[in-house]
Order: C-alpha cells, then sequence, then structure tokens
C-alpha cells in the first residue's frame, strides 16, 4: 500500500522508484526515525533520478522545508541524519549484485528491487556529518533589473544596482 501511495505521488512504477524506496526504508530503519515533520531529519541525495521522489515522499526531507539537500555526484547514494540523535547514515546500491537477466526485463527489476534482501542489495554505512544548517528565512529584496521578488542572499550588487542572479547572468553575457 505504501509503494502504491508512492507510485501515485511520483506518476509511474520504473526501477529508480523502487531502489528510493527500499534504500530510503533501509536508511531510515537503521536510524530507528520516523518521517520527519519538520527538519528532524535531513537528506543529502547524491543524484536527481526518481529514487528522489521517494526519498522525499518516504523520509519527509524536502527542498522546501530545506532538509534536502543535492549533490550532483551522479550516484545512486543518499546520506540521512538525525538531528535528534546526531547518527548519520549513507546508503548505496549495489549495483553488481543486480542479476543481469533482471534488469533485461523492467517489471523483473522492479520486483527485483522490491524483494531483493537489504544485505544483498546495498551497504549502510555510519557515518558523522557536520550537522547542516538549518533552513533561515529570509527577506526578500526587488532586482532593480526585472522587478521580480529575490531572496537577499542571493542578491548581487553590480555598480550599485541590486540585481537577481538571471539579470546579472543576462548584463555580463552582453558586456
Amino acid at each position: 500500500m505504501e509503494y502504491d501511495n508512492l507510485i501515485k505521488f511520483h506518476g509511474h512504477s520504473c526501477p529508480g522508484l523502487a531502489m528510493g524506496y527500499r534504500m530510503t526504508k533501509a536508511a531510515m530503519g537503521f536510524l530507528v526515525q520516523c518521517r520527519a515533520e519538520d527538519e528532524e531529519l535531513v537528506a543529502i541525495t547524491e543524484n536527481n533520478a526518481c529514487g528522489v521522489d521517494a526519498l522525499q515522499y518516504l523520509s519527509g526531507c524536502t527542498f522546501g522545508k530545506g532538509n534536502l539537500i543535492f549533490k550532483d555526484y551522479g550516484k545512486q547514494a543518499y546520506t540521512l541524519y538525525s538531528r535528534k540523535t546526531g547518527e548519520g547514515v549513507r546508503v548505496v546500491l549495489n549495483h553488481q549484485a543486480v542479476p543481469k537477466e533482471k534488469k533485461a526485463d523492467r517489471q523483473e527489476y522492479i520486483r527485483w528491487l522490491l524483494e531483493a534482501d537489504d544485505a544483498e542489495m546495498f551497504s549502510l554505512t555510519s557515518v558523522q556529518i557536520r550537522e547542516p544548517e538549518k533552513a533561515r528565512i529570509l527577506a526578500s529584496v526587488i532586482c532593480d533589473c526585472c522587478g521580480e521578488a529575490v531572496m537577499e542572499s542571493r542578491i548581487r550588487v553590480v555598480n550599485g544596482r541590486k540585481m537577481c542572479i538571471p539579470c546579472m547572468e543576462k548584463m555580463e553575457k552582453n558586456v
């Protein structure tokens, strides 16, 4: 039932979603954590693939709450960190464990991902990380060029004008 709700959230069932589902469940089980209502958990994803929807859905870590961090490494790996306990865990998919014949058939691959033994499917490693900063609420500043509101930490001052990053980049391109 939980996976069916995840499919509705994501839009379809696919190998990436199944990977993210199993990896997130294992990491949360390792940390003995429930879904984050606020910022109790922090998730660091090393990819921006389908499985990240499972990570968000199951863990409660989202970009909007500021407790989902994206590192563009292209790896099927997540780190979850508990602010309550100070414990962290990194989970990595073991691609070598997937039987080649399972990868040939999409439905078989998904079924294997959902049913495989945890120890065979991925590794869980206890990690120590510096606690990520909690989300901050910052003021909005109006860009002098486009007139749009911009988070104050993203404003750039160029020749005394407050500019959003796209306007600054456009100006630099035209120089």
